[in-house]
């Protein structure tokens, strides 16, 4: 297991799903954590029980941003780890389009992932030490294969692939040893899945069924990879993407 003794981290999206894994295995391996969500009730009693702390926050909310950023270095001293998870899928496919909707989905999913970076990259700069971090900004298989039924998420996610990439160079261009890493998961048990399977009996079958291992990720798993990507054993990975779909797009669509 990675050892994140002594680095504190901010996680967003942290009541449920691949966030709720994460605050608990950042913390399982030694850092300081801060999960954020919208919801307070959930958020406030994940972390509680994983040992953390918590703060209201809606990701598309700029000066959210900074205070909460403020909290975390208030608490703990630095900010080390900052995982963009928070995010959200809606707005139908592009003829159907709601703009409202739209609007929503990137503001949450690929600005406020933009507000983060830019948040962590100014408070990583000041650390005791000496500029250093790492940030990991959650996207998904539809940032390479897009779904024709979410024109906004499909477009959210892939925005976030490529504003990894240019965070990474940024960074490592200014002499900042701040790297930055996109993880890339396939579909996952997650609340989000068990609302469209409601809504459609044998979505998730079908979906397990595109990964030639036949299942659904597990959050933990997701969260494996983002603790890995957090931790001092990668440092010459940045503007890399890391795929955890069980071999979904690795494998030819017609097999």
């Amino acid at each position: 297991m990675p050892d994140l003794s002594g680095k504190v981290a901010l996680v967003t999206g942290c009541a449920s799903g691949i966030g709720a894994a994460t605050v608990r295995r950042l913390a399982a391996d030694g850092a300081q954590v801060l999960g954020t969500d919208i919801d307070p009730a959930g958020g406030a009693a994940l972390c509680a029980s994983a040992g953390a702390r918590f703060a209201v926050q809606d990701a598309a909310d700029r000066a959210r941003w900074d205070e909460v950023v403020a909290e975390a270095v208030a608490a703990f001293g630095r900010l080390d780890i900052l995982v963009n998870n928070a995010g959200m899928v809606g707005g139908g496919p592009i003829e159907d389009a709601d703009l409202d909707a739209w609007d929503r989905v990137i503001a949450v999913n690929l600005t406020g992932t933009m507000l983060g970076c830019r948040a962590a990259i100014r408070a990583m700069k000041v650390n005791p030490g000496g500029a250093k971090g790492s940030i990991i900004n959650v996207a998904s298989t539809t940032a390479l294969a897009p779904l024709p039924t979410d024109a906004a998420y499909s477009a959210s996610k892939g925005g976030v692939r490529v504003l990894s990439k240019s965070v990474a160079t940024w960074c490592a261009g200014q002499g900042y040893a701040i790297r930055c890493n996109t993880v890339i998961p396939g579909a996952t048990e997650t609340g989000i899945l068990d609302r469209t399977e409601a809504e459609m009996p044998g979505f998730k079958a079908a979906v397990a069924a595109t990964s030639p291992m036949n299942r659904l990720a597990q959050p933990s798993e997701t969260a494996a990879a983002i603790a890995f990507l957090a931790s001092d054993e990668c440092p010459f990975m940045t503007g890399a993407e890391l795929l955890v779909d069980g071999g979904a797009l690795s494998i030819h669509p017609g097999f």
